[in-house]
């Protein structure tokens, strides 16, 4: 297979002039650049890149001219989108110029630089599509046995095709939004009837957001390595999931209320070219994809995620620590199965790979499955948990590690008590 793509914005040897940049536990190094959108004391929102603990602001560097924006301004609007539409050539040209700016050798050191502590940060992208897939075999595998037959807990078709459902765009939010937990309907066991009130067992859903650059076109499915070229970058996701209104609503048409009420991302968006040497071979194939599914080159990821909670008042406890390089389907080939049947894929169209879980219960993506299903607590700070509780927050955190280190910053949500329900 053909390996990563390296050009000198890889060099593990190359330094920032921004001393943070270069702290070997920091996120964000000059190898890095991730993208995102911040404002300042509630002005205007601002495109940005992630150096050290500063940003570099990219709105005001095309205002100044220093950064080439073509007939029309790319980076006034607030989002990524404009940017992300662009040819891929034209990433990777900006990525490049950008570290030559930060270079330690770099002689003109005049840049518009914010401090990271002062500022906001909002959604990076106008996100007009989300969908989430179940691209976990152990997740799949775990959830199967829970609820199903464990000796037959994948379904037919799950070791031939990447399955997913379109979830809710509008409540897509950027972390430290707090999520509201949510109100369904809830049928127990011996009842005869549902009931409506707050989810019970609201749980996490740890995974990797791909967000698409270059749009597809309507009609026209494209193959896996279009569909690499075609990823802009990455985030990490938490899709908060209501378990108990998701086991009375899911069937026959899938999650519903159970799945709409959030999902997080984290504010930076760590690029597709950033991640070149962390590109990893996916598990073998017990039986064969179809060709359209096929990949010639290795377009897993080597992004180690982890999770923390802390109840109200409590320390920060890590409850797992998974890994995305696992995933049976990767990100290039849920988009090439998105657009098999011709549907359209636009800037920042937000794909989310699911629940990522591995071999060990410690490396399992969920509280459904680290407790299985409530049934074995695990500790936190003064307690236990088996689904999370109000005033809860959980935290991913990303890194790469190899020739240097790449972080996504924090993906954090704390739980709201549910909201009084709506009489006629």
């Amino acid at each position: 297979m053909t390996g990563p793509v390296l050009d000198e914005t890889h060099d593990p040897a190359r330094r920032s002039w921004i001393e943070s940049a270069n702290a070997p536990d920091g996120d964000f190094s000059i190898q890095n650049l991730p993208f995102g959108v911040f404002s300042e004391n509630a002005g205007d929102r601002r495109v940005g890149v992630a150096i050290g603990d500063l940003i570099l602001d990219l709105t005001a560097l095309e205002a100044q001219g220093r950064i080439a924006s073509g007939d029309a301004p790319i980076f006034d609007g607030g989002c990524l989108n404009p940017f992300m539409a662009r040819p891929r050539g034209e990433w990777t040209k900006l990525r490049a110029k950008l570290a030559r700016m930060l270079d330690a050798g770099a002689s003109d050191r005049d840049l518009p630089l914010v401090a990271q502590s002062a500022v906001e940060m909002h959604l990076p992208v106008r996100i007009g599509g989300f969908t989430d897939f179940y691209a976990s075999r152990e997740h799949a595998t775990n959830v199967g046995s829970m609820f199903r037959d464990p000796q037959n807990a994948l379904l037919p078709n799950w070791l031939h095709i990447p399955i997913g459902y379109n979830g809710r765009a509008s409540t897509v939010v950027v972390s430290g939004t707090p999520v509201t937990r949510p109100l369904g309907q809830l049928k127990a066991p011996d009842a005869d009837a549902p009931c409506v009130g707050p989810s019970r067992k609201l749980d996490i859903e740890v995974e990797l957001g791909a967000l698409v650059g270059t749009p597809t076109q309507m009609g026209r499915p494209i193959g896996t390595a279009e569909a690499q070229d075609s990823i802009f970058g990455y985030v990490l996701l938490n899709d908060w999931s209501a378990r108990d209104i998701q086991v009375w609503e899911y069937q026959p048409l899938g999650p519903f209320l159970s799945k709409a009420f959030a999902t997080t991302i984290s504010p930076w968006v760590v690029t597709s070219a950033a991640l070149e040497p962390f590109r990893r071979d996916a598990p073998e194939r017990e039986r064969p994809l179809l060709p359209y599914l096929r990949e010639a080159t290795p377009n897993n990821l080597d992004i180690e995620i982890t999770a923390t909670l802390a109840p109200r008042g409590g320390a920060p406890v890590q409850i797992l620590r998974t890994n995305a390089a696992g995933l049976y389907y990767s990100a290039a080939q849920q988009l090439a199965h998105h657009t098999l049947s011709g549907c359209r894929m636009e800037a920042g169209d937000l794909l989310g790979s699911g629940t990522i879980s591995g071999p060990t219960r410690d490396s399992c993506g969920s509280l459904l499955e680290l407790t299985w299903n409530g049934t074995e607590p695990i500790s936190v700070d003064g307690g236990t948990r088996t689904f999370l509780e109000d005033a809860d927050t959980v935290t991913l955190t990303g890194m790469c590690t190899g020739p240097y280190r790449i972080g996504f910053g924090a993906c954090s949500g704390t739980i709201l008590p549910a909201p009084e329900l709506c009489e006629p």
